[in-house]
């Protein structure tokens, strides 16, 4: 038989491993023990030192009274998540949108991109050249209008008495491309920025004025509304009598380079195109010749008035020229790379000659050529062209 003091050590111990069982069970990992912690928690208790670390490195607060994952905390944190996570898609479908973006644009002609684009550049000298007045044997003035019916002045080599046709070349000249000053009066072949031998070898010239220039009305682009001006210049130069409209050429020295460049890149329907000295980027100008600071434009503003981006829509012969001796040989290079794969665009880097002589030698050697050209041949300048002065 079992004594008494037996049995009552036996009702203890029961009692003891009830009371604990049901302590477990109250306070068992994960389970939430009443509606007020259900109200506070997001989970159970979490017990352990690593429950609580782990919760706080997930960006949790931890409720002290009930040792959970606060419940405030948990839905902040999964908003915060969310809200980033969108954020990310929308990062991510803003990056394929522009990649697609500038495939697209990779592809285009400048004619292409420049639909539609409304430029913010307007720049007004505050002390603009007066229109000059050369003598009336030399150049005579003629006004042409632009595609936004603005009437612009250009001066033009007279007619000869014979009444022929002649081939014709508008030129732009280098600094302040939009104005004029004395174009008339040549200079020595070191720096002769009138080009004179075009004219001296019965080639028909023509300088003319661009928007913003010589108080002429309108406000300055610096190569963009410009562009549109030189070929609204060049359809009028092509319908003079004394012109030869199947032989109309386009050249420009240093900015005219450049301007002349885009112009042949805007589809610009020319025999031939010359630019002498031009720039890859336009940003590359500094504030006395282009006063304008593209850092603070869209993007589109310097892209669509830098010709590196655009030389594979040149569809006529394009010559891209300079003096090997100190000239602006790192664009030259920059052009010619770019334009590696399009057979219209010829580069010409000539040893002996500068920045500025290389005005003349070219002169010289494109006039005769559109001579020859007009006469019955094609009009081709051989990279060894410059070889011998």
């Amino acid at each position: 038989m079992v004594s008494k003091s037996a049995m009552a050590l036996l009702g203890v111990l029961l009692g003891v491993m009830l009371v604990a069982g049901a302590f477990k069970r109250s306070t068992a990992p994960g389970r939430v023990s009443s509606p007020e912690m259900a109200a506070a928690c997001e989970s159970g208790a979490l017990r352990t030192a690593q429950a609580r670390n782990q919760a706080m490195e997930d960006g949790y607060n931890i409720n002290r009274q009930y040792d959970c994952i606060d419940k405030a905390s948990f839905q902040a944190a999964q908003t915060q998540k969310k809200a980033w996570q969108a954020a990310q898609a929308a990062q991510a479908d803003k990056a394929r949108a522009d990649q697609a973006a500038q495939a697209r644009l990779a592809t285009m002609t400048l004619a292409e991109a420049r639909k539609g684009f409304a430029t913010q550049v307007a720049y007004a000298d505050v002390w603009p050249l007066p229109l000059p007045n050369p003598p009336d044997t030399e150049f005579v003035r003629m006004d042409y209008t632009n595609a936004n019916g603005q009437k612009l002045p250009a001066f033009v080599t007279p007619a000869t008495r014979d009444g022929k046709r002649n081939p014709a070349i508008l030129w732009l000249t280098g600094g302040d491309t939009n104005s004029l000053d004395n174009f008339w009066t040549p200079g020595p072949p070191a720096n002769d920025q009138t080009a004179s031998a075009f004219r001296l070898a019965g080639v028909v010239m023509m300088f003319p004025v661009l928007r913003g220039g010589n108080a002429a009305g309108g406000h300055k682009q610096f190569f963009y509304g410009e562009v549109d001006d030189v070929l609204a210049a060049a359809q009028a130069l092509a319908r003079l009598p004394q012109v030869d409209p199947a032989h109309v050429y386009l050249g420009g020295h240093s900015t005219g380079g450049t301007l002349a460049l885009l112009a042949a890149e805007a589809g610009g329907d020319f025999r031939a195109v010359f630019a002498l000295g031009p720039a890859a980027d336009v940003r590359g100008y500094g504030p006395n010749v282009v006063p304008i600071d593209f850092k603070l434009l869209p993007p589109m503003e310097a892209k669509l008035r830098s010709p590196v981006h655009w030389l594979h829509g040149i569809t006529r012969p394009t010559y891209l020229m300079e003096g090997k001796d100190n000239g602006n040989t790192d664009s030259l290079h920059e052009l010619c790379a770019a334009a590696a794969k399009n057979p219209q665009v010829h580069c010409l880097e000539a040893a002996g000659f500068n920045h500025f002589s290389m005005v003349d030698a070219a002169a010289r050697r494109i006039a005769a050529r559109m001579v020859q050209a007009h006469m019955g041949s094609e009009f081709a300048l051989s990279p060894d062209a410059f070889d011998h002065r």
